[in-house]
C-alpha cells in the first residue's frame, strides 16, 4: 500500500490502535472489565461516527447508531458477556445461556440471551468484539450524557429535547428506537447513570473456526441430501433473497396473491404498480414483485399453507435454505443444484440460459447471508476445506463511500484489509457493463479501490483522509477477509501479512461487488 501521504495518518492511526490494543489486552482478564476505563481511550481516537464523544453536549447520531447494535434490553441490563459457544459459557458461568431469554438488536445478526441484569452473546470473530466494544463505549458515553442534561428537566417531549440538545429529527428517531417505552425509558436515563461490566470467554482463533466447523454440518447434511457434496461450488456472500428471487421464480408463480394482496392492502405499493404498468417508472416490474412477494408470505391470512407452496416449488427446483442455528455464526446459508434449476422460471435479465447445459451441470451454487467482517474468512475457509472444489467466489456487500452516491454499484480491483496488511490486486469478474444495464438509479464504476476495515467506530478522519489520497474510496468489512480465505485456496500456505498479493492469475473464478449504503 502506498505511504502515508501527510503526518496526520500517524496520529490518527496511532489512536485506533491505542484503543483497539486497551480493549483487546483488557479483555484477556479472566474477570469482567469496565466500560467506563475505555471511555478515554474511545473519546481520543475521534470516531467520525463519534464526533462529540468528548463534548458535553449530546450526540444523537452515535446514540441512535449504537442502540441499532444491541438489544433493547442493554437498557436495563449492566453486564455484558461475550462467547465462542454455549459450551464456554457453560464451563466458565455454569450456565445453559439457550435457555436464556433470546433476544435480537435490530442491525445486527447476532445471537443474544437475557437472564435477568446480565446479556450473553456469541460472537462469530474478532469482528464482533471489534463492533461490540465501541459500540458499547459509546452508548455509555451518550447515555450518561442525557442523563446529565435531563436533571432537574421536566420530561415532557418537548423540554426533554432541548435539554438533550437534540435536533426534531434525531428525537423522533430517538422515540422509533425506543418505540412504546420512550417514556419509561427517558425516566429511567434521568435517574440512573449506565456503568456497563464487559467479560470475554474465550476469543482464540481455533475457537472461531470450531464454531464455523458447527455451522458447516448441517449445510454440508443438505448438500449430501441434494447429491451435491462432491461437486464444484460457486460459493456467493450476498443476502437470503436476491439470488432466490432471480433463480426461483417463486414470485411469478404467485403473480396473482400478490397481485390481489397489493390491490386490497397496500395503496402506496398498488400505486407504485401502476405507474409501471402505464410506463411513469423506471423501476423493474421484477424487482416490484419480488419487494411485494415479503407481503403475503409474512402477512397474508392463508401465509403458512403459502409458504408450504413455496417450500415445495423451490424444493422441486433443487434449492435448500439452511438457517443458522446454535452458533455465533448466524449467516443462513442456500444450496442451489443447477441441473435442478427450472430455466424457464429464472429472471430473463439473466439472459438467454442454455437449457441442456444447466441440465447437464454438476456444480452447486452455496449462498451465504453476509456475514460480519473477519468471520467471512472462516465461512469461507469451512466451505473450501469441505468441498472437492471451488469453481468461483463472488462477494456482493454493501459499502461507505468516499466519492460516490448511495445507490451506486463499485467494483473493485484492488482491496487493502486491515486485518492482515495484506493488499489485493485481482481481475474482478465482474464489470460495470455486467451492471449498468440493470440500474435504474445510480451509476456502476469499475476498477475501484476498496479497504476492509476492522470496524465502523474504528476510523477517524485522518484514516479516511489517508484512504481517499490513496484512491481508497470504497470502505467496506468483508472483502478483504474473503481474500484472505481466497489466498488459502489458491495457495500452499496461509495467507500472508503486510504484502502485496497478485490474484489475477487463480485457478477460479473472482468477482466482488458492493453497493454504496452510506457516505461517511
Amino acid at each position: 500500500m502506498e505511504s502515508p501521504p501527510n503526518s496526520g495518518w500517524g496520529s490518527g492511526k496511532h489512536a485506533v490502535e491505542l484503543y483497539v490494543r486497551t480493549y483487546t489486552t483488557m479483555l484477556q482478564s479472566s474477570g469482567e472489565i469496565k466500560v467506563d476505563s475505555l471511555v478515554q481511550t474511545h473519546i481520543r481516537m475521534g470516531s467520525v461516527l463519534h464526533p462529540l464523544a468528548g463534548q458535553p453536549q449530546s450526540d444523537m447520531g452515535a446514540l441512535l447508531y449504537a442502540a441499532r447494535r444491541l438489544p433493547r434490553a442493554i437498557e436495563h441490563c449492566r453486564h455484558v458477556v461475550m462467547g465462542q459457544s454455549p459450551q464456554g459459557f457453560k464451563a466458565v458461568l455454569g450456565a445453559d445461556i439457550m435457555e436464556w431469554q433470546p433476544l435480537k438488536a435490530p442491525a445486527r445478526r447476532r445471537r443474544w440471551y437475557q437472564d435477568g441484569l446480565t446479556l450473553a452473546v456469541l460472537i462469530a470473530s474478532t469482528s464482533d468484539i471489534d463492533d461490540l466494544v465501541p459500540s458499547l463505549v459509546a452508548y455509555q458515553i451518550e447515555w450518561n450524557k442525557l442523563h446529565r442534561a435531563l436533571q432537574g428537566v421536566e420530561l415532557a417531549d418537548e423540554s426533554a429535547r432541548e435539554a438533550a440538545g437534540a435536533s426534531e429529527d434525531d428525537w423522533q428517531r430517538l422515540h422509533e428506537a425506543w418505540g412504546e417505552s420512550f417514556d419509561s425509558t427517558l425516566e429511567f436515563v434521568q435517574k440512573e447513570e449506565c456503568h456497563i461490566g464487559l467479560r470475554l470467554i474465550g476469543g482464540s482463533h481455533l475457537g472461531y473456526a470450531r464454531m464455523a466447523a458447527r455451522w458447516w454440518l448441517p449445510i454440508a447434511g443438505a448438500m449430501a441430501e441434494l447429491g451435491v457434496l462432491d461437486s464444484p461450488v460457486y460459493f456467493v456472500s450476498s443476502n437470503a433473497h436476491s439470488l432466490v428471487n432471480v433463480l426461483s421464480g417463486t414470485a411469478r408463480e404467485f403473480e396473482r396473491e400478490i397481485l390481489d394482496w397489493v390491490r386490497d392492502n397496500d395503496p402506496e405499493l398498488e400505486e407504485e404498480r401502476h405507474k409501471l404498468e402505464v410506463g411513469h417508472s423506471r423501476a423493474s416490474r421484477q424487482n416490484w414483485l419480488y419487494f411485494a412477494a415479503r407481503q403475503i408470505f409474512d402477512l397474508h391470512p392463508d401465509r403458512e399453507q403459502l409458504r408450504k407452496r413455496r417450500a415445495e416449488l423451490e424444493s422441486a427446483r433443487g434449492i435448500r435454505h439452511i438457517s443458522a442455528k446454535g452458533t455465533g455464526v448466524d449467516s443462513a446459508a442456500q444450496i442451489f443444484k443447477l441441473s435442478s434449476l427450472d430455466a424457464s422460471a429464472i429472471d430473463p435479465r439473466v439472459g438467454n440460459v442454455d437449457v441442456e447445459r444447466l441440465r447437464s451441470s454438476g456444480a452447486c451454487i452455496v449462498n451465504v447471508d453476509y456475514p460480519l467482517g473477519f468471520a467471512a474468512y472462516h465461512i469461507l475457509r469451512q466451505v473450501a476445506e469441505h468441498v472437492s472444489w471451488v469453481a468461483g467466489v463472488y462477494v456482493m456487500g454493501k459499502a461507505a463511500t468516499l466519492n460516490s452516491d448511495v445507490g451506486d454499484v463499485m467494483i473493485p480491483n484492488v482491496v487493502y484489509n486491515e486485518h492482515s496488511g495484506n493488499t489485493y490486486w485481482l481481475d474482478n469478474a465482474i464489470t460495470a457493463a455486467d451492471v449498468q444495464p440493470n440500474l435504474v438509479y445510480g451509476s456502476a464504476v469499475d476498477t475501484q479501490r476498496a479497504v476492509a476495515v476492522r470496524g465502523t467506530f474504528l476510523q477517524n478522519r485522518d484514516y479516511l483522509e489517508f484512504y481517499y489520497q490513496g484512491h481508497y474510496t470504497v470502505v467496506e468489512m468483508e472483502a478483504g477477509p474473503y481474500l484472505d480465505a481466497c489466498y488459502e485456496i489458491g495457495q500452499p500456505g496461509r495467507y500472508p501479512l503486510n504484502e502485496s498479493v497478485n490474484m489475477a492469475r487463480i485457478n477460479f473464478d473472482l468477482g466482488i461487488v458492493h453497493y454504496a449504503s452510506d457516505t461517511p
